[in-house]
C-alpha cells in the first residue's frame, strides 16, 4: 500500500506534466498564443523542476520524510489548482514554474522511502516501482487528460490533476510509515559533497541532453500527428496512448536491466535513442506507422531514466537527498532544452524535423556517458 502510495503521486505528476503536450493547440487557442510560444508552458513547468529540486533539498535534508510526501503533494494540488483558473497566458506561464517546483523533490523523497524498504540488490527496481506512476499515468491519466482538455476545454485537466495530487495525500496519510529524516544532514554538506563529484555532473548533464532528444519529438505530438501525419485531432491521444505503454513497458525492462549494468543499460538505451528519433522522423508523414515508433521512444527513453536514476544515488554517496532528486532536476532540463530545440525546427524548418533534432541531442548525451565511461575505467 504505500507503494501503491508513492507511485498515485508520481501518477498524479506525470498526468500533469506530459498533458500539457497533448492538448497544446488548445492552450494555445485558448490564451491567444502561437503554439510554439505556448510550447515555453512546458519549458516553464521544467525550470521549475530545476529551480525546487536544489531548493528545497537544501532546505529538507533533515527532515521527517512522510511529512515532506504530504507537503509536496499539497502544495502541488494548490498550482495545479492556479493553473486551471489562469485568466492569460502570463498567469499561466507563473502557474506552470510554481507548479514544477515540487516535482523533483518529491520523487527524490518518494525514491529514498521506496528504496528504504528494499533489500539493496532490488534497489532499481524499488525505483522503477515508484516510477511506474508517472509511466502509467502516459498510458491513462494522459490520454484520458487530453481527451478531456480537448471535450471540456483545456483548463479540466488541470483540475484533475489537483483532485489526483490530493487523493495522494490521503493515501500517504494512510500507508506511508514514518521515516525520520538525518538529523545530521544539513543542505550545505549534502551540496558541498554532491557538487563538487565529477561523476554527478557528468550524470546530469548526460540525462539533461541524452534525455530531451524524447522531448524534442514528445513535446511537438500533437501537431506532427496532424500537420505531418495527416491525421485528425481526435488521433493525438491514441498516440499519447502509445508514449505512456512505452515508459510502462520500458520503466519494468529498467529495473532488470538495472541487476545487469547500471552504465550497460544507459550506453545501450542511448544508443537506442538516437536510432529510434531517427526513425521517427523518417516515419512522420506515415499516419498511423507512426504509433509503434512513439511506443519505442519512450520505451528506450524509460531504460535511460531509471538507470540514470540509480547511476546519480550511486555516486553522490552521502548526499542521498540531492542525490535521489537532482536527476528529475537534469530530466526537466531536458524537457525544457526539448520542447525549445524542437520550437525551434518548428520555426525554422517544420514540426517534422523536431524528433531528427532529438536524435542529435540523444548523440550528445551518449557522448557524455562514454566520457563518465572513461574516467570510471581510469580510476578503476
Amino acid at each position: 500500500m504505500a507503494v501503491i502510495a508513492l507511485a498515485t503521486g508520481g501518477f498524479a505528476i506525470g498526468t500533469t506534466e506530459f498533458v500539457t503536450m497533448g492538448v497544446l493547440p488548445e492552450i494555445a487557442e485558448g490564451v491567444g498564443v502561437g503554439t510554439s510560444t505556448a510550447g515555453h508552458l512546458i519549458s516553464a513547468y521544467a525550470v521549475g523542476v530545476v529551480v525546487g529540486v536544489p531548493i528545497l533539498s537544501f532546505f529538507v535534508a533533515h527532515l521527517p520524510r512522510k511529512g515532506l510526501l504530504l507537503s509536496l503533494m499539497a502544495a502541488y494540488a494548490l498550482f495545479n489548482l492556479l493553473s486551471a483558473v489562469a485568466v492569460d497566458y502570463q498567469m499561466l506561464l507563473v502557474a506552470r514554474f510554481l507548479d514544477g517546483l515540487p516535482h523533483g523533490a518529491y520523487f527524490g523523497v518518494a525514491t529514498i522511502v521506496a528504496t528504504s524498504m528494499a533489500a539493496p540488490k532490488h534497489r532499481g527496481r524499488a525505483v522503477a516501482l515508484v516510477m511506474l506512476g508517472l509511466s502509467v499515468a502516459n498510458v491513462i491519466g494522459v490520454p484520458f487528460a487530453t481527451w478531456l482538455g480537448q471535450s471540456a476545454g483545456w483548463r479540466a485537466p488541470y483540475a484533475a490533476a489537483a483532485g489526483l495530487a490530493l487523493l495522494t495525500v490521503i493515501l500517504v496519510q494512510l500507508s506511508v510509515p514514518h521515516f525520520p529524516g538525518d538529523p545530521n544532514a544539513t543542505g550545505r554538506s549534502e551540496a558541498g559533497r554532491f557538487f563538487t563529484n565529477k561523476q554527478v555532473w557528468l550524470t546530469m548533464l548526460a540525462g539533461a541532453i541524452g534525455f530531451g532528444g524524447m522531448f524534442a519529438a514528445y513535446s511537438y505530438i500533437a501537431p506532427i500527428v496532424t500537420d505531418t501525419g495527416g491525421l485528425a485531432e481526435g488521433a493525438v491521444p491514441w498516440f499519447v496512448f502509445a508514449f505512456g505503454a512505452g515508459m510502462v513497458v520500458g520503466t519494468w525492462i529498467a529495473g532488470e536491466l538495472a541487476r545487469w549494468s547500471v552504465m550497460g543499460s544507459l550506453l545501450a538505451s542511448s544508443l537506442g535513442m538516437v536510432a529510434v528519433l531517427t526513425l521517427f522522423w523518417l516515419v512522420a508523414p506515415a499516419g498511423w506507422w507512426l504509433a509503434p515508433v512513439a511506443f519505442l521512444t519512450t520505451a528506450i527513453a524509460s531504460v535511460l531514466v531509471i538507470n540514470l536514476q540509480v547511476r546519480l544515488m550511486d555516486v553522490a554517496d552521502d548526499a542521498v537527498t540531492l542525490g535521489a532528486a537532482m536527476n528529475h532536476a537534469s530530466l526537466n532540463i531536458a524537457n525544457a532544452l526539448g520542447a525549445f530545440a524542437g520550437g525551434v525546427a518548428l520555426d525554422v524548418w517544420s514540426v517534422r524535423e523536431a524528433p531528427l533534432v532529438g536524435a542529435g541531442l540523444a548523440a550528445a548525451g551518449m557522448l557524455v556517458l562514454l566520457w563518465s565511461t572513461s574516467i570510471h575505467r581510469r580510476r578503476v
